[in-house]
C-alpha cells in the first residue's frame, strides 16, 4: 500500500516533467523508461506462458514502463502471436531484432530474454548520450556514461553470479554482458570465464570499487559469504552485495546534482526517489513486525 501510493506519485511528478519536455530531453526521458518496459514485457511473456490473464498481469506492470499499445499484447493467445506483436506495437522491438526469436521465449529462457533485451538497452542509451547532437561532449554524457557503465558492469556481475548452478553456459552467459563498462572488455572476459565465486572476485578485483563490496561482504575468498541475493553474502553491518550496489548508485545519482543545465539530474532523481520508496517500504515493514532494531538497516539517499 506505501510502496503503491509512494510510486503513484513518483510517476505522477515522472509524467509531468515529460509533459513539458522537448527535443533531446524528450528522448532521454523515453530512454529513461524503457528499462521498466523491457520487466513489464517479460511480465507478460511469463503470463502467456502460463495460459493466464494477461489483462490481471496489467495492474502489477510498472507504471513507468506502461505505453500505449500495450493492452495490444493481451490480445495474443501464444507465445508466437506475443512475439509478433512486441515487433510491431513496442518501443523496445530493435532489442529483439537480430538478438532474439520467438522459439527463445519459453519459461527456462525468460531470464536470458530479460537480460539480452537489458543489455542492447543498456548499449543503445549509451550510444544515444554520447552521439546525439546536444547531447555528446556535455556534462549530460559524461555523467550518464559513467552510470550507464556502472549499470552495465552490476549487471555483468549479477548475471555471472546467478548463473552458478545453473545449465546456462560460459558462452551463453558471455552473450549477456553488455559491451561497456569498467569491466569490459578484460574483466568481461575473466567474468564469462569464472567458475565459482572467488572467479568473480578476481575477475572484478582491477576496479578499486567493486573489489572493496566484494572484500566488505567477504566474498573474496573461496566459499566467503555464500550466495543468494543477487550474489551477496553479508558484511559485519549487515550489508549485501546488493546493498553495496544500490549504495554506490545513490552517491553517483548523487553527484549527478552537481552538474548544472543536464537531463542526467532526471534520472537520477528517479533513482533516487526509488530508493526512498523502499527505504519508506522497509521501515513500514519492520514497525509492522515489531523489528524496529531493523529500522536503520536501510540504504541512505542523503
Amino acid at each position: 500500500m506505501v510502496a503503491g501510493k509512494t510510486t503513484e506519485k513518483l510517476v505522477a511528478e515522472f509524467r509531468y516533467l515529460q509533459a513539458q519536455a522537448t527535443g533531446s530531453t524528450a528522448k532521454f526521458m523515453e530512454y529513461l523508461t524503457y528499462g521498466y518496459m523491457i520487466d513489464n514485457l517479460a511480465l507478460l511473456i511469463t503470463g502467456t506462458l502460463h495460459e493466464r490473464d494477461t489483462r490481471e498481469l496489467l495492474e502489477r506492470c510498472h507504471p513507468l514502463g506502461w505505453f500505449e499499445t500495450m493492452p495490444v499484447l493481451c490480445v495474443a493467445t501464444n507465445i508466437e502471436e506475443l512475439y509478433n506483436s512486441v515487433l510491431v506495437e513496442t518501443p523496445l522491438a530493435p532489442y529483439f531484432k537480430g538478438s532474439l526469436s520467438h522459439q527463445d521465449l519459453d519459461e527456462l529462457n525468460i531470464e536470458i530474454v530479460r537480460n539480452m533485451l537489458y543489455k542492447n538497452y543498456l548499449e543503445d542509451f549509451y550510444q544515444f548520450v554520447n552521439t546525439e547532437p546536444d547531447l555528446r561532449n556535455s556534462p549530460t554524457s559524461e555523467v550518464m556514461s559513467e552510470i550507464l557503465e556502472f549499470e552495465a558492469d552490476r549487471r555483468a556481475i549479477n548475471i555471472t553470479l546467478n548463473s552458478f548452478g545453473t545449465e546456462l553456459s560460459k558462452a551463453e552467459r558471455r552473450k549477456l554482458y553488455p559491451e561497456l563498462g569498467k569491466l569490459y572488455p578484460e574483466g568481461s572476459l575473466m567474468l564469462s570465464r569464472a567458475e565459482d565465486v572467488e572467479g568473480v572476485a578476481l575477475a572484478v578485483s582491477g576496479v578499486t570499487d567493486y573489489k572493496a563490496f566484494f572484500d566488505a561482504v567477504g566474498l573474496n575468498q573461496a566459499g566467503g559469504g555464500g550466495l543468494g541475493n543477487m550474489g551477496g553474502g553479508t558484511g559485519s553491518d549487515g550489508k549485501s552485495l546488493e546493498d553495496m550496489f544500490y549504495q554506490k548508485e545513490m552517491e553517483l545519482s548523487k553527484l549527478a546534482f552537481t552538474r548544472q543545465f543536464t537531463p542526467a539530474v532526471i534520472y537520477a532523481w528517479v533513482k533516487l526517489r526509488e530508493q526512498e520508496i523502499r527505504n519508506i517500504t522497509w521501515i513500514s515493514e519492520c514497525i509492522a513486525q515489531n523489528q524496529k532494531e531493523r529500522i536503520g538497516n536501510y540504504i541512505s539517499v542523503f
